[in-house]
């Protein structure tokens, strides 16, 4: 007789980080040839195909995909290397993303969460380039006008995210989440949900997670593309 646990279907919320997939997905891509960055249409099949196949892996029906993100930045500036004038609201991320949360709000069972970009005003040089210069291989005046980006950072995002598992956890609207994201930022997030009983699943799309990440979940599931990886957690105690 087959174990009464193979017809329970999970109930199932996906929580996607929006600039992380975004990020892993672009990178995951980057030996194909074929494959347009900058495609809408494209980028919401790949997450799509993402969702199925965790639905499929875990029994799960799903309840709703929540998609976290923020508005790119779409201010005038001018590069400091070469004081070449930009728009930023006409860059192709700019375009792009808009044009993806034009499509995230018309696809069916996807919920769009947007914060705010904050906006300190100032220039960075890139890390990678950062590095050389403090090695001394390169000169300041080496630096080329890609060398250097406008600082932003993310506001409301994991405000947005905690709020999201809370309700959904207390309120028991799921039994299942699985969380596309790869930062331990969300270490509280996972908490609160496996105290209400809930099965965390981490989806890192086979980017490595810190330790103090791996303690706080279920299971660790990347699904994307052709490869599939599975690794079991330990059962840990509900802190």
């Amino acid at each position: 007789m087959k174990n009464n646990l193979e017809y329970y279907h999970h109930r199932t919320a996906i929580l996607v980080d929006g600039a992380f997939f975004i990020k892993r997905l672009r990178y995951l891509h980057s030996k194909k040839s074929n494959y347009d960055p900058y495609s809408a249409k494209n980028t919401i099949k790949d997450l799509y195909r993402m969702v199925q196949s965790h639905l499929k892996h875990c029994n799960g029906l799903l309840y709703r995909i929540f998609y976290y993100d923020c508005p790119p930045l779409t201010k005038r500036l001018h590069n400091p290397i070469n004081n070449k004038p930009i728009d930023l609201s006409q860059s192709r991320q700019a375009v792009f993303m808009n044009e993806l949360f034009v499509e995230l709000k018309k696809s069916r069972k996807i919920a769009l969460r947007l914060g705010k970009l904050n906006d300190p005003g100032y220039w960075r040089i890139k890390d990678k380039k950062t590095k050389l210069l403090l090695q001394k291989k390169i000169q300041v005046d080496q630096l080329l006008e890609n060398d250097v980006e406008w600082s932003v950072n993310q506001k409301q995002v994991d405000m947005k995210m905690g709020l999201d598992v809370a309700s959904l956890a207390y309120k028991q609207l799921v039994d299942q989440i699985v969380m596309i994201a790869g930062d331990s930022d969300f270490v509280p997030v996972a908490k609160v949900a496996r105290r209400e009983g809930i099965d965390f699943i981490l989806d890192p799309m086979y980017k490595s997670i810190s330790p103090d990440l791996s303690e706080h979940i279920d299971g660790l599931y990347s699904t994307y593309g052709k490869k599939k990886t599975e690794k079991k957690c330990q059962e840990n105690s509900l802190e």
